[in-house]
């Protein structure tokens, strides 16, 4: 099938590249030329395990361009994959996703194109695309005869640090559209990731227990209430999990062995679990108070998804109240943060709790000391005010530290030689903020070892 891309942003991209790895034609069209010349050179613009091998691997099928004219033409499928902003109120901004309806339907040609938003967008955003299109391409003098085309929601679920392998071994794809054709041929375009039919990419195995993709296709409004939803209830596990940690370190109890315990029942599972300095990134903050916006509209309060973006915000403030605590007093003290990415494995900071943390001691007349193995240069460009505690040496990091927290639980950081470092501290005191650290392993080497939630 022909299949065009609008935006090569995180989502964009990975659609964009899995589809032509599965042997689709591809056009991705993004308005920055220099995403789009990065692209063609076959250089990821994103940090994300494994995209510059699938990218080489499915160029034969691949084109990048800016122009809206070279890339719509004749295409079957087009995802709409800009990006959608919190505006002020909790809302998305809805802006960029107007200009691309409006730049698609001065290009379409075709007998039957599906427009599909793939961008995470209000309940509802489906049928405003469809009156966006219908009406632009209404003024348009060239108007070609014969041109259908409908509009549906295929939410994506992707990890970031995890993006191939969750679009092309998937828990589920989801379609929602009113029109039947519309449905029809997204299930024609997802056959081969339904079916596991294709070859896996050489970088990467099919899981041994992937055999076919369960298929939920719906009506567009519960497509695009089951992203939001969905979304909503993992923020929700992850504060809940936080909140009883809490708890447990008020009453004595081991939070990493209630969780434990909690996830091995079935109808609750071990994902989502893990206590820590809470949740980040571009969805679940975005999207709860997205959730909680659209209820709004119908008059109604979205109180256990308000309580869990309080929760996670205060797990943050905990972590600077924790060192408080050990060290009594937080001016003219030195302490490391390892970590500024939102989670390991990308270099995504958008609403990273480290950002939070760093600037939370800094108002509090501490020393910062800042490090990430991966998102450094990017830090450096977003974050000019906090770039100057940016460091790339650990032992510089270390150097006569008061404290060190670990914000992100970077594969590096968990493989550290820690026996090199404590004798660089001026107090070896370390706060695990992601409850991945061996306490009685770090004590034995002469840390003082503390817990966010313990």
């Amino acid at each position: 099938m022909k299949v065009c891309v609008v935006g090569t942003g995180y989502v964009g991209l990975t659609t964009g590249v899995s589809l032509a790895f599965l042997g689709h034609e591809v056009t991705c069209v993004d308005l920055d030329q220099a995403k789009v010349d990065m692209l063609r050179a076959g250089k990821c613009p994103i940090y994300e395990p494994g995209m510059e091998d699938l990218l080489a691997e499915a160029s034969p099928n691949l084109t990048f361009t800016t122009s809206y004219a070279d890339a719509i033409p004749g295409s079957d499928v087009v995802f709409v994959a800009v990006q959608t902003p919190s505006a002020a109120d909790g809302s998305p901004d809805l802006r960029y996703l107007r200009s691309a309806a409006e730049s698609v339907a001065h290009s379409l040609d075709h007998d039957f194109t599906v427009v599909v938003n793939k961008s995470t967008v209000p309940i509802g955003s489906g049928n405003w695309v469809d009156a966006i299109l219908r009406d632009s391409f209404a003024t348009r003098e060239d108007r070609p005869a014969g041109v259908e085309f409908a509009v549906a929601s295929n939410p994506e679920f992707l990890r970031e640090g995890n993006a191939i392998a969750d679009t092309l071994f998937p828990d589920r794809i989801v379609i929602g559209s009113d029109n039947p054709r519309s449905l029809e041929v997204l299930n024609r375009l997802y056959r081969p990731i339904i079916n596991q039919t294709f070859t896996a990419p050489t970088f990467l195995s099919r899981p041994e227990d992937t055999t076919a993709v369960p298929l939920v296709s719906t009506d567009l409004a519960s497509a695009e209430l089951i992203k939001y939803a969905a979304n909503a209830f993992l923020a929700l596990k992850i504060s809940y999990a936080n909140e009883i940690g809490q708890l447990a370190s008020k009453v004595g109890a081991d939070i990493t062995e209630v969780a434990r315990g909690m996830g091995l029942d079935q109808r609750i599972g071990s994902r989502f679990l893990q206590p820590g300095v809470g949740w980040g990134g571009s969805c679940f903050g975005k999207d709860t108070k997205a959730l909680i916006a659209t209820a709004a509209e119908y008059n109604l309060d979205m109180p256990i998804v308000t309580a869990a973006r309080d929760v996670n915000q205060r797990q943050r403030a905990i972590a600077v109240e924790k060192l408080q605590n050990e060290l009594r007093i937080l001016k003219g003290r030195k302490i490391g943060l390892l970590g500024l990415a939102f989670k390991p494995n990308t270099d995504d900071l958008r609403d990273a709790p480290a950002l939070d943390i760093a600037n939370s001691l800094l108002s509090r007349g501490a020393r910062v000391k800042l490090h990430d193995p991966i998102a450094g240069e990017r830090f450096r460009k977003e974050q000019p005010e906090l770039a100057p505690y940016l460091t790339g040496s650990l032992d510089e990091l270390f150097a006569d530290c008061d404290a060190v927290v670990l914000v992100t639980e970077w594969a590096q950081y968990l493989e550290l030689d820690w026996s090199k470092f404590v004798g660089l501290m001026r107090n070896p005191l370390v706060l695990d903020g992601r409850h991945v650290l061996d306490g009685d392993r770090m004590r034995r080497l002469g840390y003082k070892y503390v817990a966010v939630a313990g």
